[in-house]
C-alpha cells in the first residue's frame, strides 16, 4: 500500500510542496509514495480528512493552521510545544492514528538564515504574529538576536510575551526604529502569489543598505516587500531555502 503525505491549509495555490516532494520521489527512486494537497477551508475538517484516508502518514501544515492544528493532535514533540506551532504530522500506527506534531520551521529558519547573519543584525523585526512568527521568534532567542514583533491589533501582545516585551504596531514604525532594526522578516502572506502587489505597511523609505530582508513568502522569488529593500540596497532572502530545509527535515521525521 502506497504511503501517502500531504499538506493542509487554505488555500493552497502558492504551494511549491507538492511539486519539491514529486520530484524527491523520482530523482530518489523512492516508490510506493505520493504527495497531495488537501486544501481544508476549516480546521474541523481535520478528523473526517484523517478518518477518510488511512493511508496518510504524514502532513505538513501551513496557514492558517499552525496553531489551530494543536487541539486536534494527540501530542506535541519538545520543540513544538515550545514554540507553540505546528507546522508537520507524523501518523504513528495507521490504525489507532496518533498524531504527533513537529515544528520543522525552526530547523529550516535557523540552517537558511546563518549565512546571512553579520554582527549588526542583533535585532529583528517580526512582521506578524502568527504560527509562522512563533518559529522565527523561537529562533532568534535561541541565537541571541532580540525581536521585537509588529502587529496590526496589540490585543496580540500578551500572546507574545515569551518572546518579547514590546510589540509595535505599523503605524508606529518611523526612522528611529528602522534604523535600529537592521534585520525584517516577514511572516506574513502580504505579497504571495497572487495577490503579488501587495506589500507589509513598513516605511521603506528609511531602509538602508544595512538591513537585511527576509520574506518567508517564496512565491513569487522577489516579493514586493523584497523588490522594495533591494532599491534602498539592502541585503534580501527569499523563503524558498527555508521550505527545502523544513521538507527534508518533515521527511527524516516521518520516516525515522
Amino acid at each position: 500500500m502506497s504511503q501517502i503525505y500531504g499538506l493542509i491549509g487554505y488555500p493552497l495555490s502558492h504551494s511549491f510542496s507538492k511539486k519539491y516532494f514529486t520530484a524527491k520521489f523520482e530523482k530518489e527512486n523512492i516508490r510506493d509514495c505520493e504527495y497531495n494537497l488537501y486544501p481544508l477551508e476549516h480546521i474541523n475538517q481535520f478528523p473526517l480528512l484523517i478518518a477518510d484516508n488511512p493511508s496518510i502518514a504524514g502532513l505538513n501544515v501551513t496557514i492558517p493552521y499552525k496553531e489551530s492544528i494543536i487541539p486536534l493532535l494527540d501530542t506535541l514533540d519538545e520543540t513544538a510545544r515550545a514554540v507553540g506551532a505546528v507546522n508537520c504530522i507524523k501518523i504513528l500506527n495507521p490504525k489507532s492514528q496518533i498524531l504527533t506534531g513537529f515544528n520543522t520551521d525552526v530547523f529550516g529558519f535557523r540552517q537558511s538564515i546563518k549565512p546571512f547573519l553579520e554582527i549588526q543584525h542583533e535585532r529583528a523585526l517580526i512582521l506578524g504574529t502568527g504560527g509562522a512568527s512563533k518559529a522565527i521568534a523561537y529562533v532568534l532567542k535561541e541565537i541571541g538576536v532580540d525581536c521585537f514583533f509588529v502587529t496590526r491589533n496589540k490585543k496580540n501582545a500578551n500572546v507574545l510575551s515569551q518572546y518579547t516585551s514590546k510589540v509595535f504596531t505599523y503605524e508606529e514604525l518611523n526612522e528611529y526604529i528602522i534604523n535600529a532594526f537592521k534585520l525584517i522578516i516577514n511572516t506574513t502572506p502580504v505579497g504571495m502569489y497572487p495577490n503579488i502587489g501587495e506589500v507589509p505597511a513598513i516605511p521603506y523609505q528609511f531602509l538602508q543598505p544595512s538591513h537585511l530582508l527576509y520574506d518567508l513568502v517564496y512565491n513569487p522569488a522577489e516579493t514586493e516587500f523584497l523588490r522594495q529593500g533591494k532599491l534602498k540596497g539592502a541585503s534580501t532572502v527569499n523563503g524558498l531555502s527555508m521550505l527545502h530545509l523544513q521538507a527534508e527535515e518533515a521527511w527524516r521525521i516521518w520516516n525515522r
